[in-house]
Parts: structure tokens; sequence; C-alpha cells
């Protein structure tokens, strides 16, 4: 299916690595110029190098979203080179375990940062282009909104916005034809997941223990599937979708576990 991506200009933040990699390398095969916004900028042209090696373009701008004014100057750094936005994924942040107990004032709005305020941002400032396209906004989040996960309160927290944030501008872009939606992971394989399964003593028998939970093939989703999803809801092909949340997880929230 032709996916009427070619030549659209796509940001997906944290797009260097795990999921947001895995976005941008599909896009890129979609014909779509995906920009890369992230702090590493060796991790970013790494990942600009292989998707143009496979013949695709990419474009990379170096950014710390903690930072509200980085969100904006990111942003206008697209606009400079292209003139044009026509989706935003918004997808960096981390699961950086900042639970009631154990964490702080301090430790939780920093969290939050990370993980919800410059999704707000960079929708905000991306709003202007995205109006002159009619662009889409695609919002990564996490199944802890909805399961909780225990020790990670932030993170959750941050989840649970962005779902909201997601049906909220939704309503509020439908006169501009915007459409807006989520995709939410579950259990997905990333150099992230694979740093933590490494850290128990027994990697594989705490791997095992989380696959026979996901009901569909008792397996970890693939970034790739999350992609194939996220670029389809970029796509025209999906332009009568909104205000959905997605659940890529091999039915891990939704099922019973008992299958």
């Amino acid at each position: 299916m032709d996916l009427e991506l070619k030549d659209k200009v796509i940001i997906v933040t944290g797009g260097a690595k795990g999921i947001g990699e895995g976005i941008v390398q599909v896009l890129a095969s979609e014909g779509a110029i995906p920009v890369i916004i992230g702090r590493n900028k060796d991790d970013n042209q790494k990942t600009v190098a292989e998707v143009e090696a496979a013949g695709g373009q990419a474009f990379e701008v170096v950014a710390e979203l903690t930072e509200p004014a980085a969100c904006e100057q990111a942003v206008q750094a697209v606009l400079q080179k292209y003139g044009r936005i026509d989706g935003l994924v918004n997808n960096a942040g981390v699961n950086d375990g900042v639970g009631l107990e154990k964490g702080s004032y301090d430790a939780f709005m920093a969290s939050l940062h990370k993980n919800v305020v410059h999704y707000y941002l960079m929708a905000h400032y991306a709003l202007p282009a995205l109006k002159e396209s009619k662009g889409a906004i695609v919002n990564i989040g996490s199944k802890t909104a909805e399961t909780g996960q225990g020790g990670t309160s932030a993170y959750a927290a941050s989840n649970g916005a962005r779902n909201a944030l997601t049906r909220e501008w939704a309503v509020e872009l439908l006169p501009y034809s915007i459409r807006v939606n989520a995709v939410i992971v579950a259990e997905a394989w990333t150099p992230l997941y694979e740093s933590w399964i490494s850290t128990f003593d027994n990697p594989e028998e705490k791997m095992k223990s989380i696959t026979q939970k996901i009901p569909l093939e008792q397996r970890m989703t693939t970034t790739t599937e999350i992609a194939n999803t996220v670029a389809f809801l970029l796509s025209p092909k999906s332009s009568h979708t909104t205000g959905q949340l997605i659940h890529v997880d091999g039915g891990y929230v939704h099922l019973d576990r008992a299958l």
C-alpha cells in the first residue's frame, strides 16, 4: 500500500534509537523525510547515515527537549530547512523509576519534563505549520498509564497525560483537519530494554517470564511493528481516524493473560 508519505517532513523526537529509530526507518522507506530531534549528535547522525545509505532522506536537529526553549528552536530549525512540517511524532522519554515512596518533588517534576512537557511544547510550536499542511500528530505512550507498574509514578502520570492530551488535541484541532492519535506500547524490544534485562542474574529466565504474559505469540513487540502503525496514522490513508489510543502490544493490556 502506498501511504502517500513521499517527501512529507515528519518530526520524530528521540528518533535516533529504539522505537524512534524504528519509526524513522519506516518513514524513510515510505519516501518521507523524517527529522530526528535528539540530544546526542553522534546518535542522530548515525541514524541519518543509515537512512541515506538505504537510499532515503533524513535530517537531524540536536536539542535537549527538557529545556523549553530548545523545543521552539528545534521546530524553527526544521522550518528553516524545509519550510514545512507535515507530521509530528512525540516519542522521546524514559521510564526513570521516580516512585511515590522513594521519589521527591524535584525528581517528579524533572521526570514530567523528560516525558510529557515537551510533548505539549513540540505540538504547540509546530502547530502553525501543521495547520498549513493539515498534518497529523502521533503520541507514543505506555501501558503504565492503564495497568500501573509500581515504582514509577512520574512516568505513569506522564503517560496518563499523553493519553489525555491526545484526545484533547483531537478535539481542539478538528477545525484544522489535524488528526491526533496515540500508539500505546507495552513490552517492546529496544536497546534500553535489552540493557534493563541484562541487569538480572538470569536474563533469559526473566525474559521468558515476561514474554509468557504476552498473549500473541508470547514474544516482544518489535520497533518495526510499532513504526508501521505510526506510519499509517500519519498517512492520508487513515484520513478519518482521530482521538484514538491504539495498542500495539500483542494483546498485553486487554486480553486475558491466562491465554
